[in-house]
């Protein structure tokens, strides 16, 4: 059990190093990270009994299981306000996808008249199909345009990027990395808890590679990504046509690269072995 603690605890150290780095790089300190991790323990503590069948788990229940007092858990048995978007809900999100892959298809979709014309593909219609008429295609022209995405001059829209990375909005990256990583990280943790069947989750490692050597190896698994992305979106988007978007499961796919000049602190000492791919 001991060893088991131990493990766990410096699999959390890794996991947490960099959410740590971004909270320093953002302002935040000592206070913010402790009330934002006894906040989550009471959440996450509260799924976990209902998981049990327990519908309502009572404060006892919850401070046995996370460790804090009963004081503290009544102080934060509260359903929190998350002041960042939810990215999948986002109608500027579907369009530019939507919009994308009818770009890779038809290089000529790449500009679009901002509206319905009476002959051949409009932002209007794009925007329209990606949301399902719930949000004016104005609107959403708007966003992307704000986002650095999108142009527009003279009645027509342009696309300007190969992918919905909002840097130029710190809300909308925030929202993404957020949403990103912890779907990542809840398939790695179902693995790893024994949930069945196991998810998709591979990574592939080497060290001993020169600078160029990662850029380039960088740049073939993004055009090889842009591939995979193009099937993708086509079979999710028949997936949800399907079922008139009344689907109930929610299913994110994604892919990373990383790589860092090594430090010479971590690198094996003579004698111990090296990493390999």
């Amino acid at each position: 059990m001991k060893n088991r603690l131990s493990w766990a605890q410096s699999a959390c150290a890794r996991i947490l190093r960099p959410l740590v780095r971004l909270a320093l790089g953002m302002g935040l300190k000592h206070p913010h990270l402790e009330e934002l991790l006894r906040d989550l323990l009471v959440d996450e503590a509260r799924s976990l009994w209902r998981a049990k069948g327990v519908v309502k788990p009572n404060i006892s229940q919850i401070a046995v299981t996370t460790g804090l007092n009963r004081k503290e858990v009544t102080l934060r048995v509260r359903n929190a306000a998350d002041p960042l978007p939810h990215t999948e809900l986002s109608a500027a999100a579907k369009t530019f996808t939507l919009w994308l892959q009818r770009a890779n298809e038809d290089p000529l979709y790449r500009r679009l008249t901002t509206a319905n014309q009476t002959e051949g593909p409009s932002f209007e219609s794009i925007a329209r199909q990606a949301s399902r008429g719930d949000v004016h295609h104005r609107a959403v022209l708007d966003e992307l345009v704000r986002l650095g995405m999108v142009s527009e001059h003279e009645g027509w829209a342009e696309l300007l990027a190969d992918g919905f990375v909002p840097t130029q909005d710190l809300q909308a990256t925030l929202a993404f990395l957020g949403d990103n990583t912890r779907d990542h990280l809840l398939a790695a943790v179902s693995n790893t808890l024994d949930a069945a069947p196991p998810f998709l989750e591979r990574a592939v490692f080497a060290d001993g590679l020169s600078q160029q050597d990662c850029e380039n190896i960088h740049l073939n698994v993004r055009k090889r990504w842009d591939t995979l992305h193009h099937d993708l979106v086509g079979q999710l988007t028949e997936a949800v046509d399907r079922h008139g978007g009344s689907g109930t499961s929610r299913m994110r796919i994604g892919i990373y690269v990383y790589h860092e000049e090594a430090d010479p602190s971590t690198a094996p000492r003579p004698g111990e072995e090296g990493s390999t791919p």
